[in-house]
């Protein structure tokens, strides 16, 4: 697998960079268009480089002060058909799948963080189909409610702040969490007790017991080891670029249901449903967070080695096996 850098160079540092890329064999399609960038003022440099390698080359632009002066894309091709590319990834360590490019994850979540007409919404309408899943004790709906839910991208970059010392990143995404929980729960809170008013929702149907839908608000420490699992699943889906397993992670932690019963609780006053749905809110929220460091932290320290231990194993089994 390769990822594609699109360079917009300033003319002061077009040679360097262009040496830097072309004396390294692990890069393919080299191009140059001189003059071609008119902000900044200088040239356009394009390459593929193999996804393993695509951390080291962008550090070593950025010790060029590419990050700084210039510009820096990084796409990912969805085929490379071509001989030059089967070498890059021959040459290249480990596997592509593998492969953690820091700078597309810190940039992932500033994105994660920022404040969006729809990520409220998407967090509103989550709570929502939590609060209908309390009443009707329906399972199905939520799952339905995790997987709407907006917020595990935020609860990441509150991790990756923390791991990458950027005080800046975990407070916007520490705010926006908050401020979204505060939103979803208002409206909820506010239309359950609309429908208290007008008898479309009984205080009886959100405290009577729901086999199916209880454990949203009944922390206890299973909770906690399923919020540390989710949340080290997520960050390891989210650094190696594994979109299928986040679907996994949304429909295993209750950050969402726990929101839309708090609100539920709220609207009709269940103040035992009040506080077990904060409580399970929380334990979801810490343990996503702790989890999330704690692999962030793992990852930026043995992660290479880690994997070049792993090649290394699979490579002599390999040859055992063939002999």
């Amino acid at each position: 697998m390769l990822v594609h850098l699109r360079l917009t160079v300033p003319t002061h540092l077009a040679d360097d960079v262009v040496d830097l890329l072309r004396h390294d064999d692990r890069s393919a399609n080299l191009t140059r268009h001189v003059g071609a960038s008119l902000s900044p003022v200088g040239d356009l440099v394009e390459c593929d480089v193999a996804r393993e390698l695509a951390g080291e080359v962008i550090a070593r632009l950025r010790d060029l002060g590419l990050h700084d002066s210039g510009g820096i894309v990084v796409t990912t091709p969805t085929s490379t058909p071509f001989t030059a590319a089967r070498r890059l990834e021959r040459a290249a360590p480990g596997d592509p799948d593998d492969a953690v490019i820091w700078d597309t994850v810190i940039e992932q979540c500033y994105a994660a963080s920022r404040t969006t007409v729809s990520y409220y919404l998407f967090f509103v309408l989550a709570s929502l189909l939590a609060a209908i899943a309390v009443i009707t004790d329906s399972a199905v709906l939520v799952i339905g409610a995790m997987v709407v839910g907006p917020e595990f991208g935020t609860v990441a970059a509150i991790a990756t702040g923390l791991v990458f010392g950027r005080p800046d990143l975990t407070g916007r995404a520490l705010r926006l969490l908050v401020s979204g929980i505060a939103v979803a729960v208002a409206v909820v809170a506010l239309l359950s007790l609309v429908g208290d008013l007008t008898g479309l929702i009984t205080s009886d149907m959100v405290t009577r017991p729901r086999p199916q839908t209880g454990f949203i608000w009944h922390p206890d420490q299973w909770s906690f080891i399923v919020a540390l699992i989710a949340g080290a699943a997520g960050v390891l889906a989210l650094t190696t670029a594994r979109a299928n397993a986040m679907v996994g992670v949304f429909i295993s932690v209750t950050t969402i249901p726990a929101v839309g019963n708090l609100a539920l609780a709220l609207g009709v006053w269940a103040p035992s449903e009040i506080r077990g749905s904060a409580a399970q809110l929380a334990v979801n929220l810490a343990g996503m967070v702790l989890a999330g460091a704690v692999v962030l932290v793992l990852q930026r320290l043995l992660w290479v080695r880690a994997l070049a231990a792993a090649q290394r194993l699979l490579s002599s089994r390999g040859q055992r096996a063939t002999r």
